[in-house]
């Protein structure tokens, strides 16, 4: 029995040699133990529980040695617990955050845990089930339209540097069965086996809220993951080419623009100075009718007091040879001198709205005539339309082209009753001079008849003359009632067509307006597109640079003592959202184990 026991408390010794050998190390082995070691670089991965609502529940780190010389190692964290990954040598840790371990070459990992510590990023998760708000105890198991919105924003707590310079990534996994007619805007949509993955990306400096809606039955769904790394966006430089010449080629449309503008501009300043000329002469000439026309019926009621004195005292010389009374026949010659005055100034007055109206009327034919016959196409005014001119100006612009095009052609359609004016108005004077000079001779003729009154023999001679006058000056009255009349007419029609020309001149002095606006506009865009290449390509570079991370240098996330920094990269994970199960909870029998059991146990 004795030997039975002592045999079994062998067995129990070798068995503990066994489990717990007794090292003995040498001096060599032991100062190289506490020789300094080296590693090229460390990497440092940050993994993070998070709620569903996005807050940090606990933090931590495994970090990976690349060592190239074996040795004592020291790192800096504020590690409330540190465990070796690699082997099963013991680690070190001060207050002061030191850690230290020995490493052999190779990769060494260690993993700290982090109590205090925060993340760059504010993340902030909410749900509206049916437009309200809801609590995730409250929305598993539920049906709706759900939404999910996340806004990620900076810790201004935490080192601006890993915001600056990380591209964030968020990542949900939708169930089909669960979720249809899944609506994310901002995202991008892949299939994950039978599920679907949305993903959003957050460039470095940006704070963004993403927004995904959905129809849900008996909500559930898997943990969001959000991962951030250095932005090293490998973006080639493009080829400008092909986009710099359509871009010269715009600008050069633009300043042809700009040029054909320029040219219209002053063709209608030019109409505004003639059609402003005109409508002065047309107004004064407008009024030289009325007053003409006023004047009318003074000169046909005068004409008629002729026309009956002359036949009156025609008609008492035919029925009797008695001498007529002298002092009426003197008055008679100064008469027909009031006559021809009138008659003259009313020549002359025709004249000169002759002439003014053949200034006018040149100057309005070389404006019009001045407007360019080039029309502007409908790709160039499109084209117009797609650079970054204002839409308002061009607008303008498209509207003073019609309007000029509109007013030269009405211009050349009503230019026939112009020039029949101008005809009409070279002819009327004349008639009138000849019936002045005729007064002239008549009135010089009886001043001389009466003259020689005393002559008796001369009175059948002048009875002779008296009757012919008086049936020219029959003939001359009815003349002047036609002349009359068609000054009557023509100042009636007239007022219709000076309203046309006043209305002219004021759509022409607002079209000039308008042009130049338009040119001031197309100006600005030409001096501002003048260089659009350059400009271009000077834009897409900044751009381009905005995205080159390529100088970013990675520090470590636990500490600025810690040198020789490759990766840092943080890898988060918030709650899965599931129904709550019961579990039938079975009672299981135990029994006693006995030594031999505990003991191989140790070795499972």
């Amino acid at each position: 029995m004795r030997r039975k026991q002592g045999l079994s408390v062998l067995i129990i010794v070798l068995l503990l040699f066994i489990m717990f050998p007794f090292t003995v190390l040498s001096k060599e082995q032991t100062d190289r133990k506490t020789e300094r070691g080296e590693y090229d670089t460390k990497d440092e991965v940050i993994y993070g529980n998070l709620d569903v609502y996005g807050k940090k529940q606990n933090l931590y780190v495994v970090n990976t040695f690349h060592m190239t010389k074996p040795g004592m190692i020291e790192d800096y964290g504020a590690y409330i617990d540190i465990r070796n990954l690699t082997d099963l040598t013991d680690m070190k840790q001060s207050e002061d955050g030191k850690v230290q371990f020995h490493a052999d070459e190779g990769e060494f990992y260690y993993q700290g845990e982090l109590h205090h510590q925060s993340l760059p990023w504010d993340i902030v998760i909410n749900y509206l089930l049916d437009g309200k708000k809801v609590e995730v105890e409250e929305l598993a198991g539920q049906s709706g339209f759900l939404e999910i919105q996340i806004a990620t924003s900076a810790n201004k707590k935490v080192n601006p540097l890993f915001f600056e310079n990380y591209l964030l990534q968020i990542s949900l996994t939708l169930d089909p069965a669960i979720c249809n007619n899944i609506q994310a805007p901002e995202g991008t949509e892949a299939n994950v086996g039978k599920d679907k993955q949305i993903t959003f990306t957050v460039m470095p400096e940006q704070e963004e809220e993403f927004i995904i809606t959905t129809h849900v039955i008996n909500f559930e769904m898997d943990p969001i993951n959000i991962s951030a790394l250095p932005a090293n966006l490998a973006i080639d430089d493009p080829d400008l080419g092909t986009m710099i010449g359509d871009m010269q080629s715009l600008s050069d449309a633009i300043k042809d623009v700009n040029d054909g503008v320029y040219e219209l501009n002053k063709g209608i300043t030019d109409l505004n100075a003639g059609a402003s000329e005109l409508s002065k002469g047309s107004k004064d000439y407008r009024n030289g009718l009325n007053k003409l026309d006023q004047s009318s019926q003074q000169l046909v009621d005068g004409s008629k007091e002729i026309r009956d004195i002359l036949q009156m005292v025609n008609g008492s010389m035919h029925e009797n040879m008695d001498v007529p009374d002298i002092s009426e026949m003197k008055a008679l010659p100064k008469g027909l001198r009031k006559i021809a005055s009138g008659l003259k100034e009313t020549a002359n007055g025709l004249d000169m709205l002759q002439e003014n109206y053949g200034k006018v009327y040149n100057q309005l034919d070389r404006v019009m005539l001045q407007i360019p016959e080039g029309s502007i196409s409908e790709e160039q005014i499109q084209a117009l339309y797609e650079s970054d001119a204002d839409a308002q100006v061009v607008n303008q612009l498209v509207k003073t082209y019609i309007a000029a095009q509109t007013a030269k052609k009405t211009y050349l359609a009503v230019k026939d009753g112009f020039d029949a004016v101008s005809e009409t108005l070279k002819h009327l004077s004349y008639p009138i001079y000849e019936m002045e000079n005729q007064l002239k001779t008549m009135s010089d003729a009886m001043d001389q008849a009466m003259k020689n009154t005393e002559q008796l023999t001369l009175l059948e001679e002048l009875q002779n003359g008296l009757s012919t006058l008086a049936t020219e000056y029959q003939a001359f009255h009815d003349g002047l009632v036609r002349y009359t009349g068609g000054v009557s007419t023509l100042t009636t029609s007239y007022d219709k067509l000076d309203d046309g020309i006043q209305q002219l001149s004021d759509g022409v002095s607002t079209l000039s307006k308008g042009t130049g606006e338009l040119y001031n506009g197309t100006k600005a865009l030409q001096e501002s597109t003048a260089d659009l290449p350059g400009q271009m390509e000077s834009e897409i570079k900044e751009k381009l640079e905005a995205y080159d991370f390529s100088d970013f240098e990675p520090v470590s996330f636990m500490s600025d003592k810690n040198k020789n920094i490759g990766v840092v990269q943080f890898v988060l994970q918030t709650e899965r959202i599931e129904i709550e199960e019961v579990e039938s909870v079975e009672e299981e029998e135990t029994e006693e184990k006995g030594f031999w059991a505990k003991l191989i146990d140790l070795f499972k």
